[in-house]
């Protein structure tokens, strides 16, 4: 098994260290392996996609421009509220 090093507020470890009954590798363990199986499906899906990197741009400023909208409209009617 490989080791690796990660860097953590020092907050964090804080709380870490008054909990040493509990074994954190094990769960930054677990937490990497359910952020890897997502990838992993997202890069099975992606790979079945026929989007083109320009589609998915377009879609990505169309959202914006829709939110963008929302939200100064959102605004407005609460000045008037």
């Amino acid at each position: 098994m490989t080791n690796m090093t990660l860097a953590i507020p020092q907050e964090l470890h804080t709380i870490i260290k008054q909990h040493s009954e509990i074994r954190w590798s094990e769960i930054a363990r677990k937490a990497l392996w359910e952020q890897a199986r997502k990838l992993e499906i997202m890069d099975e899906i992606l790979s079945k996609s026929k989007l083109t990197e320009s589609d998915a741009k377009e879609i990505s400023n169309l959202i914006k421009k829709q939110v963008s909208k929302r939200h100064k409209n959102n605004e407005v009617g609460n000045r008037y509220k």
